[in-house]
């Protein structure tokens, strides 16, 4: 089984193509933080090329922009080529599958919360 699943952040806006039949194609690269900082104690990332078609790519090419978290579920596909020099490489991409915002929606808020009916409490007053 070959299925992958990643959450992490856009690092450059999304870029759409379309094939020679018609096909659109999205191209995006995803940044996704380690769970642990690195010896010196800085955060590490591993960025993932992802590829999504068709309606999934007009998807994120309309509503993802550079620094937008994403979750992508989907297959990693191997391609190899020759570079300029001659020599064989090996690209590994994500195809993806279904691709959603963090949390299943949006988590932009464009209001504050309603806070009616909440009592503030001194945290010096407290029994505990």
């Amino acid at each position: 089984m070959n299925k992958i699943i990643i959450c992490g952040r856009l690092t450059a806006d999304p870029e759409l193509r379309t094939t020679n039949t018609g096909t659109e194609v999205c191209s995006f690269t995803v940044a996704v933080d380690r769970r642990f900082k690195g010896q010196n104690g800085e955060k590490q990332a591993d960025f993932f090329n992802c590829t999504a078609w068709q309606k999934s790519g007009v998807f994120v090419n309309t509503y993802f922009h550079r620094g937008d978290g994403i979750t992508i579920e989907g297959r990693m596909e191997s391609r190899k080529y020759e570079d300029k020099q001659g020599n064989k490489r090996t690209a590994w991409d994500v195809v993806c599958d279904n691709v959603e915002f963090p949390l299943g929606k949006s988590t932009v808020r464009t209001e504050e919360p309603d806070t009616k009916g909440f009592t503030e409490i001194d945290p010096d007053n407290l029994p505990f």
